[in-house]
């Protein structure tokens, strides 16, 4: 099992932020790695929301399938995919403070066969790096749309 944390105190509002999390239609404006979006479901977010993920890896591209599994309006949010043999589990946090919001990601990857088990702890640097960029991505967006001085 592997797991990783990482945070960012970002100067917009809960609200904002939480949106910036959630609106997975505008993930590629928030991250250049983002190469598109597809919402497999009716309906848009929440709990239950299917959606393919293509993004840059490197000089290749990857599509991961996530599906939203839980969903609390300005609180948390909780994406859940089965890669690679690897059940990879990122909740989100967001949280009130007096410089706005501090964003909180958890990753946990729960490799279930053989090779994953071999491989994950091998690639996880590279996801690793990858989760700081997302996280980069979301500060800059919700810090520029609301001026950085909510």
């Amino acid at each position: 099992m592997s797991k990783r944390s990482t945070s960012r105190q970002i100067k917009a509002p809960v609200a904002a932020v939480f949106d910036a999390i959630t609106n997975i239609e505008k993930f590629p404006e928030k991250n250049a790695a983002i190469v598109s979006v597809e919402i497999l479901t009716e309906q848009i977010n929440g709990v239950g929301t299917r959606f393919r993920e293509t993004r840059r890896m490197g000089k290749r591209e990857a599509a991961t399938e996530l599906e939203c599994t839980e969903f609390v309006e300005n609180e948390r949010v909780r994406f859940i995919t089965d890669q690679g043999g690897t059940v990879w589990d990122s909740v989100f946090t967001t949280k009130a403070n007096d410089e706005g919001t501090l964003l909180t990601l958890e990753m946990d990857a729960r490799p279930h066969k053989f090779m994953a088990k071999i491989v994950t702890p091998m690639i996880f640097g590279m996801i690793s790096k990858a989760i700081e960029e997302d996280m980069d991505g979301v500060t800059a967006y919700c810090e520029g749309k609301s001026g950085g001085g909510w």
